[in-house]
């Protein structure tokens, strides 16, 4: 099926390239760069790779799972032709991937920012990811609680749930006891969050999906983690 040619939609797809995306474009450098403290010669890269990169799953593993096959065999007697019903043990493969745009780039920028751009935005390190761990925890509860198992497809998240609670849990951190660098924070407890939520603690249900093929990081998940790093950073910039 094609979408029909519209004078109207073309236009204002156009309108969006040439005057709003550069202002997005401007406004996600400034998360990335001055937010979060990552080298301005990677933003490219990373936006390049965070939204083409969700076209891209890497394989990692494969699950069997026997499962009843029905089937029907024709039956013709006296003129008159039955259904009967059999039923047959099989094997259903399901395929375990990454993707690369919602799981692996997300997993490389929190990578570097907690090895280097939070140890260099606070002094008292120790403290500070403690207070990344609370953030963690509690957005990968709450996005495996309202995770949603949809058989024959895969694992669906909210797409403003993630974000939100990210925002929420990292201002109520703050309020107990100041923290020294919220966006890094935001942003590594939020993505990491509901990957492990959404995608790793479904793990064991994997089964029940009946899906050929389920993507870490990717599908149903992919608006939740990539809207939780721009999103939840953005909010707390804006009201920190």
């Amino acid at each position: 099926m094609f979408r029909p040619f519209s004078l109207l939609y073309f236009g204002l797809l156009l309108l969006f390239l040439l005057v709003i995306f550069p202002f997005l474009f401007l406004a996600f450098r400034n998360i990335y760069i001055e937010g979060l403290g990552l080298p301005p010669e990677t933003f490219g890269i990373i936006l390049f790779l965070s939204l083409m990169g969700s076209y891209v799953n890497i394989p990692l593993s494969t699950i069997e799972t026997r499962v009843p096959i029905y089937t029907y065999k024709k039956v013709r007697t006296f003129f008159v032709t039955w259904r009967v019903p059999t039923v047959e043990m099989g094997v259903r493969k399901t395929y375990i991937t990454i993707n690369l745009g919602g799981g692996i780039v997300p997993l490389i920028i929190s990578g570097y920012i907690i090895l280097f751009a939070i140890p260099d935005c606070t002094s008292n390190i120790f403290q500070t990811y403690v207070k990344l761990l609370s953030v963690l925890i509690i957005v990968a509860i709450t996005t495996y609680r309202s995770s949603k198992i949809v058989k024959g497809l895969g694992i669906a998240t909210p797409m403003f749930g993630p974000p939100l609670m990210t925002a929420l849990t990292t201002f109520a951190v703050d309020v107990f006891s100041p923290v020294s660098c919220p966006a890094h924070i935001a942003y590594v407890g939020g993505t990491l969050g509901t990957l492990i939520g959404a995608d790793l603690f479904n793990l064991p249900k994997l089964p029940e999906l009946g899906a050929p093929v389920v993507s870490i990081g990717g599908a149903g998940t992919f608006d939740g983690i990539y809207l939780t790093g721009i999103i939840s950073v953005l909010l707390v910039l804006l009201l920190g």
